[in-house]
């Protein structure tokens, strides 16, 4: 290895270091890790800016300030009511139902931004009906991170393959979204040999949750009736944006923009909504990346790769599919899928098939991050919101339920991938 890359290997494991023990808040070690390689002659500021996937930025962008202005709507409180009468009370239907709506936001929202909205409102229904929120939260977590695996725009790392790889929407419906069909329909039957034959209510408390107004929920009826048809109209818009010849990013960009236009909320609240320092995290994150793509550390591992599965593309599939559960349940998805994606492309520029491999990533890197209570964000607020309702969910309980059903997901993923690519 010359010096350069010795730099880039250096500086990428010092930000790795500094992400995992959280001596450093990931942002600035990532921020810093980027400045130091420009500092360092690695690389020029032209290249370090050129290592920036402005496309997945801009998706990050353009749906954080939409569901910022959505989110004043009281849209998402109104479903969650809606969804708990549609249940009658019954506090198993409540959990299944729940878990579902929780799936299907996280496949178009942040996960983070789907667990806020949906866990106050569990807590409360939860305390009408006399029973521990806890499994109800629990669901919602291994909901959020399922259901964020289905589409382009659930996951971030999802957002970094796709734009990448030049993957579509529809791709991701077709491929990880038909993964996550099974996925959900076989962790629903373990919730309910979990929890739903235990869960058993006096009727007064289910009648108290059909009494619940979900219209006393809405803080802003135009603005819920114009956030309706704007999110039907992303949702067209990000599936048909390859077919249309536009980047994702514009589509996310655009309707932030529109729903600024004609939300009428206050616009200096809902740029500070946008979690900045995730977007910073990013921009850094890339060029440290990038360091060791530019100085050939990245071609130089993925040939390693190809040469110790002796060209497999089978089993190299389930090596990154394993290894990135396994990595994401206990670090954070983002840097691993940062690293992972120029491999590769390494790889594609060597004349491999790499079409399974990126759904092996997309599928490892998100479901992976069930397995423990800091294998993703989601799970970090949800269990933190939790706690402060005097219900707290500790490692050791989560690890009882999320890890199996992790490695559950990931036994239906590797199913799933060696019928559709053998």
């Amino acid at each position: 290895m010359d010096t350069m890359q010795i730099l880039s290997v250096v500086v990428f494991l010092a930000v790795m270091a500094a992400i995992v023990t959280e001596k450093i808040h990931r942002t600035v070690a990532a921020v810093a890790g980027g400045v130091l390689l420009v500092c360092l002659h690695v690389l020029t500021v032209d290249d370090a800016v050129g290592y920036i996937d402005f496309n997945t930025i801009g998706v990050l962008i353009g749906m954080m300030l939409f569901v910022a202005v959505v989110r004043n709507s009281g849209l998402f409180e109104y479903v969650a009511i809606k969804s708990a009468k549609l249940a009658k009370g019954n506090p198993w239907r409540i959990m299944l139902l729940f878990a579902v709506l929780t799936a299907v936001l996280s496949a178009f929202l942040d996960n983070v931004t789907t667990v806020l909205l949906v866990g106050p409102m569990t807590i409360s229904i939860a305390g009408i009906l006399g029973l521990n929120p806890v499994p109800f939260l629990l669901t919602q977590i291994l909901a959020s991170n399922i259901g964020g695996t289905a589409t382009l725009i659930g996951d971030p790392p999802n957002i970094m393959i796709g734009s990448q790889a030049g993957l579509s929407f529809v791709d991701f419906i077709m491929n990880t979204g038909v993964a996550v069909f099974f996925i959900m329909a076989a962790v629903c039957v373990c919730f309910y040999f979990m929890y739903g034959r235990r869960m058993v209510v006096e009727a007064d408390k289910m009648a108290a949750v059909m009494r619940l107004d979900e219209n006393k929920s809405i803080k802003d009826r135009p603005l819920m009736i114009k956030s309706i048809v704007m999110i039907i109209l992303v949702v067209l818009g990000f599936v048909f944006h390859s077919t249309l010849g536009v980047d994702s990013c514009i589509i996310a960009l655009a309707s932030a923009t529109i729903m600024l236009l004609i939300g009428g909320q206050e616009t200096e609240e809902i740029v500070l909504g946008v979690e900045w320092s995730t977007i910073l995290f990013f921009t850094g994150l890339f060029v440290v990346v990038g360091g060791m793509v530019q100085t050939g550390v990245i071609t130089a591992l993925g040939n390693a790769l190809v040469t110790v599965t002796d060209g497999n593309a089978m089993l190299l599939m389930i090596l990154i599919l394993w290894g990135s559960a396994l990595f994401s349940s206990f670090l954070d998805n983002i840097p691993f899928v940062a690293t992972m994606i120029p491999l590769i492309l390494s790889m594609q520029a060597e004349g491999m098939d790499v079409t399974a491999l990126w759904w092996a990533l997309s599928l490892g890197a998100c479901l992976g991050g069930n397995g423990t209570l800091i294998g993703a964000s989601a799970n970090v607020v949800l269990s933190g919101i939790s706690a402060k309702h005097g219900h707290p969910i500790t490692f050791a309980s989560y690890l009882k339920v999320g890890f199996p059903i992790m490695l559950l997901s990931v036994v239906i993923s590797t199913v799933f991938l060696l019928v559709r690519f053998h």
